[in-house]
């Protein structure tokens, strides 16, 4: 943990456009931002080319989101690269990834140009997509890779290895290869453990395994992970939930810890993580 007294005075804020709560608070602000001291904002919507130029020329200190924790993922994918930190405000379901509400945020986002704050370091996974030999695509992770079946309801065939030397066999819906960050996302849905946000592993988690290895694994950094599909059936895989990509018999995706790094601007210590966990485990803010 790092902890700072550098004051970030240009500041970028993003909000997710089609949260018409997130534009309408976006104007209040910016607002607050200038009259608090800021040197500059740039404000506009997350998928605004301008943000991804202020981004690459590093013409903020730091990122403001305004949105759920999809909208953090998308910033965090853009700023990542650039080593710009994060901070936001939750006006989605969950927030997870958010420190800062709706109804407290005015009481912090002051103390980034006072310089009071931390950063929050959290490893990322590079995934890449095999067919046979042939390099098919690669992604950068925040929360998790999932390998799974297709639209046809009908368990495939996963085989994991590690380092090349194999580790376990499933018939199964799915299996998840997460990090710390994304063990509170779908991996925690499927009865995977809660890691530290800190922790640098690779947790790999199977979504409804039939006779099958039932337990999570989590794996040290320096590992790779290679999850491959044998199957008739459709399968897919999808990178921090974005559109499934399609995968066929013999298909691959070797995971392994990025160059990257997701940094989060936090204020409060580290325990607020598990408070807040504790208050989501309590009671479902969705029901």
């Amino acid at each position: 943990m790092q902890h700072m007294d550098t004051p970030l005075r240009n500041i970028g804020l993003a909000f997710h456009p089609d949260i018409l709560e997130a534009v309408s608070t976006a104007k209040t602000v910016e607002t607050f931002l200038r009259d608090h001291g800021a040197a500059s904002v740039v404000c506009c919507s997350l998928k605004d080319k301008r943000l991804e130029d202020a981004i690459a020329s590093k013409a903020i200190d730091v990122l403001t989101v305004l949105g759920g924790d999809g909208s953090m993922l998308r910033a965090s994918q853009l700023c990542a690269p650039a080593g710009i930190p994060i901070t936001g405000v939750n006006l989605g379901t969950f927030g997870f990834l958010f420190e800062l509400e709706r109804n407290n945020w005015q009481n912090y986002l002051g103390f980034l140009m006072q310089g009071n704050y931390r950063i929050e370091k959290r490893m990322m996974l590079q995934a890449s997509h095999y067919r046979e030999e042939k390099l098919l695509g690669n992604w950068q992770v925040v929360n998790e890779i999932v390998v799974c079946r297709g639209q046809q309801v009908k368990p495939i065939r996963i085989h994991a290895s590690v380092d090349e030397y194999p580790m376990a066999s499933y018939v199964a819906d799915g299996l998840i290869a997460a990090t710390a960050t994304g063990s509170t996302a779908y991996a925690l849905a499927v009865d995977g453990p809660i890691m530290p946000p800190e922790t640098r592993n690779i947790l790999v988690v199977p979504v409804a395994p039939h006779l099958s290895f039932d337990r999570a694994v989590i794996l040290s950094e320096g590992t790779c992970i290679t999850i491959t599909v044998n199957t008739n059936y459709d399968a897919v895989f999808s990178a921090d939930g974005h559109e499934p990509v399609k995968m066929i018999d013999n298909d691959s995706v070797k995971i392994s810890a990025s160059n990257l790094n997701v940094h989060f601007i936090r204020f409060h210590n580290p325990g607020f993580f598990y408070r807040n966990l504790n208050r989501y485990m309590k009671q479902n803010p969705t029901v």
